[in-house]
């Protein structure tokens, strides 16, 4: 798997700049928008279970199931940048997954955060 199938976050200079951080440097929050989500549920095929409960036999990683994961957070974050984007926001502090099995069908992923609006000091 090359880089662009496991990798994920913002291109540069995003419209929406999202943070894990509480701040910015630089920058100062002018107006608190609220909390932001971006929720994705997806399922897994039969195939790649059967495939990834042969690969768990003899160890490795579970490519398919990685490539899998990436897509999914990167649309969860995707979803959360245009919520911020469409309440007014142009940032999004303190960001987070969170990843959970939704009853036994699939693995729910959900990007949150607070969106907020940043003026340049």
């Amino acid at each position: 798997m090359g880089i662009d199938e496991y990798g994920g976050g913002q291109g540069p200079r995003p419209d929406v700049l999202v943070v894990t951080t509480n701040d910015v440097p630089g920058h100062r929050v002018t107006e608190v928008v609220g909390e932001v989500f971006g929720l994705t549920v997806r399922s897994r095929h039969v195939g790649s279970q059967i495939g990834a409960g042969l690969k768990s036999l003899v160890g490795g990683e579970l490519k398919g199931l990685t490539k899998t994961l990436v897509e999914t957070r990167n649309q969860a974050m995707e979803r959360l940048v245009e919520q911020a984007r469409a309440r007014g926001a142009n940032g999004v502090l303190a960001f987070r997954f969170d990843v959970t099995e939704a009853a036994d069908v699939g693995t729910e992923v959900c990007a949150y955060g607070t969106a907020v609006v940043l003026a340049r000091e």
